[in-house]
């Protein structure tokens, strides 16, 4: 039985290490829809040394990785112990997509940190995490997973767009959703706004200084994953691997480097929006906050782009895997295979009591 009201905490640590994000929200179930409300949001940065530990986390020994899914356990459950304290709802479920260490779905790998079991039994709350494994032992790409809040929450864009690490899009194609990742954003744009001694390019003033560079433009675009059809998904390995080296070998300027990658990101995505004849984009997500990657997204674009408020914005990605939570909470589908290619659509996560 589904229940009429909910409320979930979502948290949500992305590629591009920006911080933990916590959501509390109120999901209600009427009339066939649902509908939700964000009571409140927040952000915990990381300090230097657990930013680093997450960062170098695929190259750590079993071991070294058990114990950090411990602390950084920990680590999520003193922040939702601080957050919940603000207030006097306490929610009935958290849903944690966790720190992505691997992501390797063509091997059946998929591996997210941040025990849902330390979460669990250190806030007395049920928690809901390892979303993707399900999806991916069916076959799947186990991502992108929000398309299923997209299509529930946000119908009422054609597509909905995140530019976070890397970004992905969600939209319908024959009455059926369909998403995939598109290209890294923040990886790429946060890795050289450190180069330059920032921790991220503010409004995209670093690339706005800088030149396009045709080859290096030509060298990006013609990657091999942007060939592939979806269902599709990408991460950390693959950036490593195979986009950045084709940065860092090109010799430009950071300045120079950061102007080529934003207009390829733009390039990229465009492709995508305008080829599937979207006529209106949600975009979110820290990207969304790149007044001049916004801008050259729209100049290459044929849709109406509509960024939303700050938490909307910020915080859709933490909103959806609290709703996926519930979902999950009361045995409904929460991944869809016309989105990952899995077998079949299924319910997804890993359930700790508290």
């Amino acid at each position: 039985m589904i229940p009429h009201k909910t409320t979930a905490i979502g948290i949500m640590s992305g590629t591009s290490l920006d911080g933990l994000d916590l959501v509390l929200c109120r999901f209600v179930f009427r009339e066939g829809s649902w509908n939700f409300k964000c009571i409140d949001s927040t952000t915990v940065p990381y300090h230097y040394t657990f930013r680093k530990n997450l960062s170098v986390s695929h190259l750590l020994s079993g071991e070294e990785l058990s114990i950090l899914n411990i602390r950084f356990g920990h680590y999520i459950a003193r922040a939702v112990n601080r957050f919940v304290n603000k207030r006097s709802i306490k929610p009935v479920v958290i849903g944690s997509h966790g720190h992505t260490v691997f992501h390797q779905p063509g091997k059946g790998l998929t591996v997210q940190i941040g025990s849902g079991a330390v979460i669990a039994a250190q806030t007395g709350i049920d928690t809901i995490s390892d979303f993707r494994s399900t999806d991916v032992a069916y076959g799947g790409q186990g991502a992108p997973l929000v398309p299923a809040g997209d299509e529930l929450l946000f119908s009422q864009y054609d597509a909905c767009l995140n530019l976070g690490g890397i970004a992905n899009i969600s939209f319908r194609v024959k009455g059926k959703r369909i998403a995939f990742d598109i290209c890294p954003v923040n990886l790429i744009l946060n890795f050289l706004a450190r180069l330059a001694g920032k921790s991220y390019d503010k409004n995209g003033a670093i690339a706005a200084s800088g030149i396009v560079n045709k080859k290096l433009l030509s060298s990006l675009n013609q990657l091999a994953y942007y060939k592939q059809a979806y269902p599709k998904s990408t991460g950390r390995e693959w950036f490593e691997k195979r986009f950045l080296p084709v940065v860092t070998a090109s010799g430009l300027s950071v300045q120079d480097k950061a102007a080529t990658c934003v207009e390829h990101i733009a390039i990229q995505i465009s492709k995508v929006v305008n080829q599937s004849n979207n006529r209106t984009v949600l975009l979110t997500g820290g990207g969304a906050h790149n007044n001049f990657l916004a801008a050259r997204l729209r100049f290459h674009s044929r849709t109406e782009i509509y960024i939303p408020g700050k938490t909307i914005c910020d915080y859709k990605e933490a909103i959806i895997f609290a709703f996926l939570a519930v979902l999950r909470r009361t045995n409904q589908i929460n991944c869809l295979s016309s989105v990952t290619g899995a077998e079949k659509d299924s319910c997804c996560g890993a359930i700790y009591k508290a």
